[in-house]
């Protein structure tokens, strides 16, 4: 008997109907970019649709996130001010504990999330604590508590570090805990590959290393099995939810992490990912809104629970469209 699969697609509401992979707002997490200053709202020159906002400014995007039904940011800070310690990121009057008090007025109901890393924050760009042209893993790990102690100070819901030091999430853990924070959950960029997609959000976070690279702590692309190494670490020293970056050519790692922990998977569709489509539209060459939509549901269908996308807010109204 011939098999009449094509049934199933004769009309769109039934290719609706059958639909198994279906994207809602409550599926998107969107980043947003805090500077100091007022009244500014800068839009990011690699990142078309994108802005640098001052605190002032907050209002406007958050108010555009809650109307689409987004329930989540996450939130970069760039600092006046750096050192070789990255002072700036864990003062009490920082430019993200700022942003997070300032939010949390506008609405209880968002979820904030935080980065936690040095790369903004350091004069030499690099994620941890350098000695002799050394990231220093283990007295990294100090600073980064201080950091993730000094946002969930101010009001956040949740802690993501980024920098890829061994321990980081069991250190960050035991401070947040040891204060007085155990609700404060921790959402571990887990398998972060040292990407050739990152080059817009290092301009946008103005985060470039100064020297040297960041191969000796993020993750070889051509590597699986060690990222499936990395998540379980992660998930054993506290991590509520891991996260997989970048997201389009890392599918495979996002199956396999889904197939193989029973914890939320995050998946970051990152800056790269994002200005390659913008680029080809502007070219006219692809149809931007038909493209964005289709590798966002390529990621949940590979087994994100959430997607961290600057096509957010875009793709919430595309679907309500």
């Amino acid at each position: 008997m011939l098999n009449r699969h094509r049934r199933l697609r004769t009309n769109s509401a039934i290719r609706d109907l059958v639909r198994e992979t279906v994207l809602t707002p409550m599926d998107f997490i969107f980043p947003i970019f805090v500077i100091e200053g007022e009244n500014k709202k800068v839009e990011i020159s690699s990142m078309p649709g994108n802005y640098h906002y001052s605190i002032d400014r907050l209002p406007e995007i958050i108010a555009e996130v809650m109307e689409v039904g987004i329930r989540g940011v996450i939130l970069f800070g760039l600092p006046d001010f750096k050192d070789e310690i990255g002072t700036s990121a864990w003062i009490e009057d920082g430019i993200v504990q700022r942003a997070v008090k300032k939010i949390k007025e506008l609405s209880k109901d968002i979820l904030v999330i935080t980065d936690i890393c040095m790369c903004q924050y350091t004069n030499h760009g690099h994620c941890g604590i350098i000695h002799d042209g050394i990231i220093e893993n283990d007295e990294t790990l100090e600073y980064l508590g201080k950091i993730a102690l000094s946002h969930a100070r101010a009001g956040a819901d949740m802690v993501a570090p980024s920098d890829m030091m061994d321990g980081r999430v069991g250190a960050i853990r035991k401070v947040l805990d040891g204060n007085g924070y155990p609700q404060v959950s921790i959402m571990a960029y887990s398998a972060k590959y040292s990407s050739a997609f990152y080059g817009p959000f290092r301009e946008a976070a103005h985060s470039a290393p100064q020297f040297g690279d960041r191969k000796t702590y993020q993750m070889d692309p051509g590597n699986i099995r060690q990222a499936m190494r990395e998540i379980e670490d992660d998930i054993n020293e506290g991590a509520d939810i891991v996260m997989i970056k970048p997201a389009l050519s890392y599918l495979d790692v996002i199956r396999w992490a889904k197939d193989k922990f029973d914890v939320p998977v995050a998946a970051y569709s990152v800056s790269g990912e994002f200005a390659m489509i913008k680029a080809a539209s502007e070219k006219g060459v692809i149809n931007e809104r038909a493209m964005a939509m289709e590798i966002l549901t390529s990621i949940k269908r590979a087994g994100a629970d959430i997607i961290i996308t600057y096509y957010a807010i875009d793709a919430c109204k595309w679907i309500m469209d």
